[in-house]
């Protein structure tokens, strides 16, 4: 057997975006012609503003309530209660938006066929989807050519935690590594053979260990193969694709060879609508902080007894350090002997500063922050001065993140739990300086989907 990978990961979000708004259309298309329903009637006009708002609704709360998530996309539970989570968000947002829907229906027995025809038409097709396109039968096959001992247990490690599915088998080398099945002799095998019995459209390469005779040959084959449509992934970019994050070998005085700042970081029309967005989410944070002060305030009063707010040093773009504002969330001597790393069961945190932590309403107050230009939506979570310097000390590119404002939110921030040692600090950079390299409004739209999910599911820590 050799190395399966599955579709790509954007392959199978986008057919599964696809399909869901084809079956909710043809869902709706079977409602209005067999069962009399009229609320949304396509028979008039096959395309129209109703029908379109219905797919934006169904589009964004599907993002939010993880119908894209390939692991859950493939269990039948995960599937049932996230879509009735969806289908229910999506009817009650569209049957109360009646400046952009159509006005309730007279007749109310409409609003549960609504409700039923959404649930079941999507239903119907991620079943579909769970017991085809979902089962082996669909990867595509995969072989790892890499020479190094160490770069082959790095990369089975990566797939075996970051993969959607634990798959490794087969690979290329000299020597046999012990520990690892599918050991394919580089001299003595036809890798042609191998490639076309089977069907191998993935190639995952690092020449790092191959003589210079068999790296030679090598490459010559890998240019045949490029030229046949098989795709060739260096073991760098593979493992930061699986991963989300840079991979540790990049973080050092050569970094420069492999990581380039995203061309957004001097894009004028991002950077001014990034600011625009600042400018209008700060507004409506501050006025819903107004809003929940109140809870807040007999929350604090019973569940933390002391000041409300929380003020503490950062630092920001370009090492320049301010002060941000946050709900409490700790015992007032929480740092009587010292700065200290929060940890995810800190026993500093107060029964009420849990709550504020796991809604991730402890970070509001900072809206203000954003507002004033010191902090964006989203970047890099800005930490403190003493840490900082130590950090900066111990791990390479470290000051790399003060390159960009700090953000609200960030990769790291909804990719990797609290981080409460070097080792965990330098792993939650190299998802910094991900983002830092992909910045645009793609990864923005992904983090902003991954933290409202946060919010709603309470995985806040």
């Amino acid at each position: 057997m050799f190395l399966k990978t599955k579709i790509f990961i954007s392959e199978r979000i986008f057919l599964l975006r696809i399909i869901d708004l084809m079956f909710l259309y043809l869902g709706l298309v079977f409602c209005n012609h067999f069962l009399g329903f009229t609320y949304i009637d396509l028979f008039q006009s096959f395309i129209n503003k109703d029908i379109l708002t219905l797919f934006v609704y169904y589009f964004i709360t599907a993002q939010v309530f993880q119908m894209y998530d390939l692991v859950d996309a493939s269990s039948r539970f995960k599937t049932v209660k996230n879509l009735f989570v969806v289908t229910l968000t999506t009817c009650l947002t569209y049957l109360y938006t009646p400046i952009l829907t159509p006005m309730l229906p007279k007749n109310r027995i409409e609003i549960l066929l609504f409700f039923l025809c959404v649930f079941f038409s999507v239903f119907i097709w991620r079943n579909i989807y769970i017991f085809t396109i979902a089962k082996k039968r669909f990867y595509k096959n995969a072989l790892l050519i890499c020479g190094d001992d160490q770069i082959l247990e790095s990369l089975f490690d990566n797939i075996y935690f970051h993969s959607r599915d634990n798959y490794i088998t087969g690979y290329v080398k000299e020597m046999k590594t012990e520990g690892f099945e599918g050991f394919i002799d580089v001299q003595n095998t036809d890798l042609n053979q191998v490639i076309k019995q089977n069907k191998i459209k993935d190639l995952i390469v690092s020449l790092k260990g191959f003589s210079n005779h068999n790296a030679e040959q090598l490459n010559k084959k890998l240019i045949q193969y490029y030229a046949e449509g098989i795709t060739i992934h260096s073991y760098e970019d593979y493992i930061e694709k699986i991963t989300f994050c840079v991979p540790e070998k990049h973080l050092s005085d050569s970094f420069y060879k492999y990581f380039s700042f995203s061309e957004n970081h001097q894009n004028r029309l991002y950077l001014f609508s990034m600011r625009l967005f600042d400018i209008l989410a700060s507004i409506l944070g501050l006025l819903f902080m107004i809003t929940i002060i109140p809870f807040v305030l007999i929350g604090n009063i019973v569940g933390s007894r002391g000041r409300l707010f929380y003020i503490q040093d950062r630092v920001g773009v370009e090492g320049r350090c301010f002060s941000i504002v946050k709900f409490r969330s700790m015992v007032t001597t929480a740092e009587v002997h010292g700065e200290q790393w929060a940890s995810m069961d800190d026993k500093r945190i107060t029964p009420f500063g849990k709550f504020l932590r796991k809604t991730r309403f402890d970070e509001i107050p900072q809206f203000w922050n954003v507002l004033k230009g010191e902090m964006s939506l989203i970047g890099p979570r800005p930490e403190r001065p003493g840490f900082v310097k130590e950090l900066e000390e111990k791990i390479p590119l470290y000051a790399i993140r003060h390159s960009i404002k700090p953000g609200l939110t960030g990769w790291a921030q909804v990719m990797y739990p609290y981080a409460e040692s070097f080792d965990q600090q330098n792993k939650k950079l190299r998802y910094d300086l991900y983002y830092i390299k992909k910045r645009g409004w793609f990864i923005d739209f992904k983090i902003l989907i991954k933290t409202i999910n946060t919010v709603l599911y309470f995985k806040g820590q």
